[in-house]
C-alpha cells in the first residue's frame, strides 16, 4: 500500500488543525510520531509522484525482508508520501479561492479576456496527436515486458472463490440458544473448510461478549507482540481497533476471500460511509453488466437497543439498519434473525451469495427456537413467513426482531384466548416487500403470489412491531399499508436507559399488552374487553410492571 497525501492547501486544510499547527512541516512530525515513514514528494511533478510510488514499494519490501531475516520486528514503519502543490497548479487562478470552484472569473464565450486564459491554461494540457500515438506505444510493452495489462490484472479478472459449505448446526424445537453462538459455529466451520481463502473479521469491540469465542480462538486477534495464551498472533485475520471505520475497511477491502464484521449496534452506525461507498460502486458495476464475483459480507449488529441497558440511550441506537434499509435492496440486505436456527439459515444464505452486503441485525442472548431447519431456510430465501393462522383471519400481526416475536407471539395468543383470531407473521427482510426503485431492485422483491399469501386483502387490520424505530418500517412497507386507521406500527420510541430487555419493551411500548391494544385500535374492538383492568392500568402507566403482567397467561 502506497498512502500518498496531496499537499495542495485546499479550503478544509487551512480551516482545520494542520494549516492552525503548523502545515506540511507539523504533518511531517505528526506522522513520524505515529508510525509512519514520512517521503517528500514534488506535487507538480507526475515523475516525482511515480517515484514515490515505487519507493514506497522498495522500502516496504527490504522491511519485510528484514524481518524474515530476524534483523527487524513488526511493527513496520508505513511509508507515506507528502505531495506539496497549490491547489489548481498550471492553471489560471492557481493557489487563489477560484481553484476552489470554477478557474475563471468569466465565460470565455463573451469575454476575450477570459478566453485568452481558457486557451493559456488548455494549452498546457495539449498534446500532438504524433506525440500521443508514440507514447501510446511506447507504454505498451506489455509482451516485452510480461507485464499483464490492467484489464488482465488478477485484482481485475480473477474467478470468484469457490467455497466449501458446511451443513448448520441446528437446534431442536424450542431449545434455548443464542442466535450469535449459533453464527459463531458456522462462521467457524465455514473458515475451516476454507483456509486456502484469505480470511478478515472486523471487530471494533469484543469478540468474546458477542459470543464470537469459537472464530476468535481459530482466527486470532492480529498483533505485534502475542501474549502467551491469548487468542494472538503476529499473523491473525481478526483485525481489532477501536476504529469503526477501518476495520470495516479491512474487510470490503478483502474482495478475493472471506469477510466478515461484528459489532455493538449502537457502534456499527459510524460504517456507514464506508459501507455506502462500496455499494455505490458496487451498484454501478451491476448496473453496466459486470458480475459481482465476490462473496457477500455479513456486517452483523448485535449487543443492540433491546439487550445492551448498561450504558444509556448511547448504546441503544438502530440507525445504521434504519439508514441501510434506504439502499437497494437487491445490493444492501438488512435483516433479522430471530433464534439461532434463523440465524444460522441466514449466516449460510448470505455466504452463498455474490457482491452483496448483508446487515445482520442479531441478538446475543438466549432465545427459544421458533423455527424449525425447513423454516429457517425459507425464512432467509422468502424474507418472511407464517408461524400462525391460515391467512383467512382479518388481523395480521407482523415481528420484525427477535424480542419483538416473543412479544408478538404472546399478543397472539391472549387474542386468540379472547376470541379475535389473527395471523402470526415473521418478517426477516422488510426490503423484500417494498416498492421497487428500479427494475434491478424489482427483481429481488418478494413474489407477489408470497406478499398476498401473507397479506392478503381481507386482512385489514395489520400491526407491525419492529426492531427499529417504526417510521422507516413504515416507508419501506409502505405497499402493505392499509391506512392509519388500521395499520400500526410499534417501534423504538427513543425511550432507553439502565434497563433490562423487559424494561425497553415497556418503556417502548412494544410489550405483549402494547400489541393487544393496538391490534383492538386495528380492529376497531375496545382494548379493556381483552385486557384486564390491572393490566390496562400497566399500560396507563397507573402501575408498575410487575412479574404478574409479564407471566399473566
Amino acid at each position: 500500500v502506497s498512502p500518498i497525501m496531496i499537499a495542495n492547501g485546499r479550503r478544509i486544510d487551512q480551516r482545520s488543525s494542520m494549516a492552525q499547527d503548523g502545515g506540511v512541516d507539523w504533518f511531517r512530525r505528526h506522522l513520524a510520531l505515529n508510525g509512519f515513514d514520512p517521503i517528500d514528494l514534488d506535487g507538480t511533478d507526475p515523475a516525482s509522484i511515480a517515484w514515490g510510488i515505487l519507493q514506497i514499494e522498495a522500502r516496504l519490501k527490504a522491511c519485510s525482508a528484514a524481518i524474515q531475516r530476524g534483523e527487524m520486528q513488526y511493527p513496520v514503519r508505513l511509508h507515506y508520501g507528502i505531495a506539496e502543490t497549490v491547489k489548481g497548479f498550471g492553471f489560471p487562478g492557481a493557489g487563489t479561492n477560484r481553484a476552489h470552484n470554477l478557474p475563471l472569473e468569466g465565460s470565455p464565450a463573451e469575454d476575450e479576456s477570459m478566453r485568452a486564459l481558457f486557451q493559456s491554461g488548455a494549452g498546457k494540457l495539449f498534446v500532438p496527436a504524433e506525440l500521443l500515438r508514440r507514447s501510446v506505444m511506447t507504454m505498451n510493452n506489455h509482451a516485452a515486458t510480461i507485464r499483464p495489462k490492467e484489464r488482465d490484472h488478477p485484482m481485475i479478472s480473477r474467478e470468484p472463490c469457490v467455497l466449501a459449505h458446511p451443513e448448520p448446526e441446528w437446534l431442536a424445537e424450542n431449545e434455548a440458544g443464542s442466535p450469535m453462538a449459533a453464527i459463531d459455529r458456522y462462521v467457524a466451520a465455514l473458515f475451516r473448510q476454507n483456509e486456502d481463502v484469505r480470511i478478515r473479521v472486523g471487530n471494533p469491540d469484543e469478540m468474546r461478549s458477542n459470543r464470537m469465542n469459537e472464530t476468535l480462538d481459530l482466527l486470532k486477534h492480529r498483533v505485534c507482540s502475542p501474549e502467551e495464551g491469548i487468542a494472538e498472533a503476529v499473523d491473525g485475520r481478526v483485525i481489532t481497533a477501536l476504529n469503526e471505520e477501518a476495520v470495516v475497511c479491512a474487510a470490503l477491502a478483502n474482495k478475493a476471500g472471506l469477510a466478515l464484521v461484528v459489532s455493538y449496534e449502537a457502534f456499527a452506525v459510524k460504517m456507514l460511509g464506508a459501507i455506502r461507498q462500496d455499494l455505490i460502486f458496487s451498484r454501478h458495476l451491476k448496473e453496466s453488466g459486470k458480475p459481482l464475483h465476490w462473496t457477500s459480507l455479513p456486517i452483523i449488529s448485535t449487543s443492540h437497543v433491546w439487550e445492551n441497558g448498561k450504558n444509556e440511550l448511547s448504546h441503544q441506537d438502530p440507525t445504521l439498519c434504519e439508514a441501510l434499509l434506504g439502499e437497494m435492496s437487491d445490493m444492501c440486505r438488512v435483516v433479522f434473525p430471530a433464534d439461532a436456527n434463523s440465524a444460522a439459515g441466514v449466516i449460510e444464505q448470505a455466504y452463498k451469495s455474490r457482491g452483496e452486503i448483508w446487515n445482520i441485525i442479531c441478538p446475543k442472548r438466549n432465545m427459544r427456537s421458533f423455527f424449525t431447519p425447513r423454516d429457517a431456510r425459507r425464512l432467509a430465501e422468502d424474507g418472511a413467513v407464517r408461524l400462525r393462522g391460515n391467512g383467512d383471519e382479518a388481523l395480521v400481526l407482523t415481528a420484525i426482531g427477535g424480542y419483538q416475536l416473543e412479544q408478538a407471539c404472546l399478543a397472539s395468543a391472549r387474542l386468540e384466548e379472547s376470541g379475535l383470531s389473527n395471523s402470526l407473521i415473521y418478517m426477516a427482510e422488510p426490503g423484500r416487500f417494498r416498492a421497487p426503485r428500479d427494475g434491478l431492485e424489482a427483481r429481488h422483491l418478494a413474489q407477489r403470489q408470497l406478499v398476498e399469501d401473507l397479506f392478503p386483502s381481507n386482512a385489514r387490520a395489520r400491526v407491525f412491531v419492529t426492531h427499529g424505530r417504526a417510521e422507516p418500517i413504515a416507508g419501506c412497507l409502505r405497499p402493505l399499508d392499509t391506512g392509519p386507521q388500521q395499520t400500526i406500527y410499534l417501534g423504538f420510541r427513543n425511550r432507553g436507559g439502565t434497563l433490562d430487555v423487559r424494561g425497553m419493551l415497556y418503556a417502548n411500548k412494544q410489550s405483549w399488552a402494547h400489541i393487544v391494544e393496538q391490534a383492538c385500535r386495528a380492529s376497531g374492538k375496545r382494548p379493556d374487553t381483552i385486557l384486564t383492568s390491572s393490566e390496562m392500568a400497566v399500560l396507563g402507566g397507573e402501575k408498575a410492571p410487575d412479574a404478574g403482567f409479564w407471566a399473566s397467561f
